[in-house]
């Protein structure tokens, strides 16, 4: 059995998952059932002082869509959009000074860490609530920059607004930071033009890792009824994002070597490897527990557990970033190379033309019963590979 223990800001957390800030932390019985299904941590749904918040969290609304942009109706694909208007925990922060004690204690029991989500409406209502969270023994808090409601709400100045300026976010968390000492991550908004470069102001403030990242804010149609799905925008996500999610994985990782708590895109195991190899440390899981249940974790974190076993990798931290640190460290690094060209294992192919019909280079062509390839045209882009259906395309280095 491998070892999924993970040294994250400091704190050691059991395995890399935990539980987002989201519907299944909103209150101490959900919290709990995070933790009992393995969760080796869990982000309370945020905390604010902002009044729209908690009125806009009453008024939830969901849209779970397939491929095909309507309601999955019960069976739920793998690449399901989560669209959704949700906001903060509903009940005002001071309420759940109690309560974080008690899921923090219940935590402690079971080896596992609760994390405060903070959101709020000043500085000083930053501070606040990040201190109440602190005096109520969170190990470590979770700054709510990416949320994609509260700039559609009267009154609610928060959310990606400050998440797309370096400077609002590094003031933030240099205010967090005077208030508190325990370590501060920073959730980020994939609205923001780089978020490289506000992990890197926040950093500079003092903030000791980042969650890449919240969701974006979108529009989906339901063409039956040509009316927008629960009214009209809302955050959107789900396992669909999880390359452009990686992506930013990749990037902060390689360029700032800054901790990172990956987010948005997770449905199974085979995603939380590809957070882990991208460059995080640990991931969040947030929607499909909506869909599929608590006990979902346990399958994640056994899936885990059961990879690295077979791959013969003894714990999480050999995979950590490796391919990350496998990518090309730009396009023309991969141009000296003298390439390759697709080669066709004849007695597997059926002569079915899906190579032909995607070739754009001239170097698949069907000559009477046989697929033949052009050598001299093949640039190995390796798009026939990826639609032959009978895995007779292979490759041979070019002379």
């Amino acid at each position: 059995m491998a070892n999924l223990k993970v040294d994250f800001c400091g704190l050691e957390f059991k395995n890399p998952v935990i539980v987002s800030s989201i519907e299944p932390t909103n209150s101490v019985d959900n919290i709990k059932k995070c933790i009992d299904n393995g969760a080796a941590g869990a982000v309370v749904k945020t905390l604010t002082d902002i009044p729209a918040m908690h009125s806009l969290t009453k008024h939830s609304r969901y849209a779970i869509l397939n491929e095909e942009g309507r309601y999955i109706k019960g069976k739920v694909p793998r690449h399901y959009t989560f669209y959704s208007r949700s906001g903060y925990a509903k009940e005002d922060y001071g309420d759940w000074a109690a309560w974080l004690k008690q899921v923090q204690a219940y935590a402690t029991q079971n080896g596992a860490h609760i994390i405060a989500s903070i959101g709020a409406g000043s500085l000083e209502g930053w501070q606040e609530i990040s201190r109440m969270a602190q005096d109520s023994g969170c190990p470590m808090l979770e700054l709510n920059l990416g949320c994609p409601h509260p700039t559609q709400m009267k009154g609610a100045k928060a959310g990606v607004l400050i998440c797309q300026n370096p400077d609002a976010s590094a003031e933030v968390v240099s205010a967090v930071k005077d208030a508190v000492d325990i370590p501060v991550m920073v959730k980020l908004s994939p609205e923001a033009a780089n978020l490289t470069v506000i992990s890197e102001a926040v950093q500079k403030a003092g903030a000791e890792a980042v969650t890449v990242n919240s969701r974006f804010t979108g529009f989906c149609v339901d063409i039956d009824s040509g009316q927008p799905y629960i009214g009209g925008p809302a955050g959107v996500g789900g396992p669909w994002v999880k390359p452009v999610t990686l992506r930013w994985v990749h990037d902060i990782h390689s360029k700032l070597g800054m901790a990172i708590s990956g987010s948005n895109g997770i449905y199974d195991w085979r995603d939380a490897v590809e957070f882990i190899m991208s460059g995080a440390d640990i991931m969040q899981v947030g929607s499909v527990l909506m869909l599929k249940g608590h006990q979902w974790l346990d399958k994640i974190i056994k899936g885990i557990d059961a990879f690295l076993d077979e791959k013969g990798f003894a714990s999480v931290a050999d995979i950590h970033g490796m391919a990350s640190r496998a990518a090309a460290a730009s396009y023309n690094q991969s141009f000296g190379d003298k390439g390759k060209h697709a080669v066709i294992d004849m007695e597997k192919c059926t002569q079915c033309g899906n190579c032909v019909r995607s070739c754009f280079y001239n170097a698949m062509a069907k000559t009477g019963e046989e697929v033949q390839t052009l050598s001299e045209n093949c640039i190995g882009c390796e798009l026939c590979y990826s639609v032959c259906p009978f895995e007779a395309i292979g490759f041979a280095a070019n002379a």
